[in-house]
Order: C-alpha cells, then structure tokens, then sequence
C-alpha cells in the first residue's frame, strides 16, 4: 500500500468519523483508541484493504456492538465465584508472559491444552473479552507511556502441544471468539508464533492457510520446536512463554518456570484485582449479579466460514484416517 493511497484513505475516513456526533459513540470510541486516534483508524483501515467507507462501517457497526452490548462496563463484570473463574483459567490457557524488545505485549496461549470444559460459552466470551479490554485500556497504554510511542499490538505465540482431534468440538466457540476479535477488535495482533507443533496442525495449516488473506499470511509465523532461539531474537528470555524456554518443554500447567496461565500470576492477578476494584465502584450504583456477561456472537464473516469448513472436513477426514481415534 503506497503512502500516498493509505494518507488519502486515512484522512477520507477521519472525515467520516467527523459526522458521527451520537454521545454513546464517541465516548465508547475513547475506549476503543485510548488516545492513538490515527493508529486506531489505521487498524479498521487495513482490515479493509484501504476502503474508507468500508473502514468507516465496520468502525460505526463495532461502536454499537460495544454500546450494546455495555462493552465498556465488562471490566467492572467479576466472573464470580472464585473457584469458577480459576477453572476458566485452567481450561482457557492465554498469559501475558512478557514484552518484545519493541515494546510489545507477549501473549503465551495453550491452543492444544485449553479445554474449555469448566463454565459455558458465555462465561469464556465473557473472560476473553475482558483481557482484550484490559491489553487495549491498560496494557497497552502504559506501554506505550513507558517507551514514548503508540504501542498499539501485541506478539501472540501460541502453543500447540496436545492439539488433538477433539479440538474439532471447540470450533464452534474459538470461531465465536476470533469472529469478535476480526471484527471489533481487528489488526491488534502483530504477528502470531506458532510453537511446539504436532502433524495434525501441519495437516490442517496445510489446507487452511491458502483460504486466508495474504496479510493475514504475513502474519504467522511456524517455528521450528518449542521456537525459543527465534522467540530470542525478538525478546529476552525472561519474557519467553513458559513453553518454550527450552526443547520438549511443552505446554505444561505446572511448569519449573512461571506459568503465566496460572490464576496466581502477577497478570492474572492485577487483572483479577483490576476487574473487583472497578466493580466495588460500580457496586454503589448497582448491585454485582452471579452468572455470566451475555454479548450478542457476530456472524463469522464470508472468508472465516469458509476456513471452518474446510478445517472440520479436514479434521474429519484425519479423523477416519486414524480409525475415529483421538
């Protein structure tokens, strides 16, 4: 994308976010760019290939989901009791494990281990949304007081160690979470590392990965083993994801180093500490009700249907292939 193309789109749809002038859009908006007003725009705009006006409506349609759906309170929305959000932690495996040389949040995610077997699907939507507000208001932001610059994404690396066949009944809820992330939440993540990876992800990366976006391509990156000495190049070792800090590590829970998964990390803990203070405040206003923060699922789009189709088929297909073992 020529500068001259990108600088034209961009300011064609600062003009068009101009008009918007209903309250609950503007200040959900402040949530949403945290100050790096350009950067956020830039973000919708790469999800569009450059369309302004595609940009503008995705933008305006993530706004109202937000207000909505009170995205902007689910920060204030403790996953309660205690023991249930601690099973969430433990079947739904993702930590902040450190940060790049750059700057940039490193988030470890057990993809081959999380079962998502301890609370229902409203309860991970819930858990997961929560940790991308926390990364966009508060991770992220004082990032990027610390370095001088707009930091505005993260590395993701994510383990497959124990990607099994029955991944395949979790389709239904990781296309819920990443339709959300594609579309209210696009362009957050820089690059995504995948580690510690069996011959069923080859398999199924084999077919998936024609059916995606040249920049969504650019954009993974395979790493050979527990991918530590390519992981060093861009971070340092303390902030290397549990998993693959040395060969055959894998993705266990109870590892010699921190576990940046578990409830009892300091990321987890601020972020737990985090979600209970902001809710004593709004608890003077109104009462903390038990059970989970329902949000309206999107519609996956045209292209990431077409992508689950084709990995149930080939997960099916493996499936037969192996005499319907797991």
């Amino acid at each position: 994308m020529g500068l001259v193309v990108s600088e034209d789109a961009l300011t064609k749809l600062r003009a068009l976010m101009d008009q918007v002038e209903e309250e609950p859009l503007l200040r959900t908006f402040q949530n949403v760019h945290q100050g790096c007003v350009t950067e956020t725009l830039m973000r919708f705009l790469k999800a569009r290939e450059w369309n302004a006006t595609k940009a503008h409506k995705m933008l305006v349609d993530c706004l109202n989901w937000r207000v909505q759906n009170e995205i902007d309170n689910i920060l204030s929305k403790p996953i309660i009791p205690a023991d249930l959000y601690r099973g969430i932690r433990d079947s739904q495996l993702i930590g902040l494990s450190g940060y790049s040389r750059e700057g940039l949040p490193v988030f470890a995610i057990g993809v081959g281990l999380s079962t998502f077997d301890k609370a229902s699907v409203h309860y991970y939507v819930q858990s997961h949304i929560q940790i991308n507000e926390y990364r966009d208001r508060v991770i992220l932001p004082s990032a990027s007081k610390k370095h001088g610059k707009p930091i505005t994404t993260c590395v993701k690396v994510l383990d497959m160690t124990g990607l099994k066949l029955s991944a395949l009944n979790q389709i239904k809820l990781l296309t819920i979470i990443s339709s959300i992330d594609d579309l209210n939440y696009p362009e957050k993540t820089n690059t995504y590392y995948i580690v510690n990876a069996p011959y069923i992800f080859s398999a199924c990366w084999k077919v998936v990965k024609p059916l995606l976006q040249e920049r969504t391509r650019r954009k993974v990156q395979v790493l050979p083993g527990c991918g530590r000495d390519e992981l060093l190049k861009i971070m340092d070792y303390a902030s290397l994801p549990h998993f693959c800090r040395r060969e055959g590590s894998g993705s266990s829970r109870h590892s010699e180093n921190e576990n940046s998964y578990s409830l009892d990390h300091p990321f987890h803990q601020k972020l737990y500490n985090h979600i209970k203070e902001q809710s004593r405040i709004h608890e003077a206003v109104e009462p903390i009700k038990q059970g989970s923060f329902h949000v309206d699922f999107p519609e996956p789009p045209a292209e990431k249907a077409e992508i689950v189709k084709t990995l149930e088929s080939e997960l099916h297909k493996f499936k037969i292939s192996n005499g319907n073992s797991d």
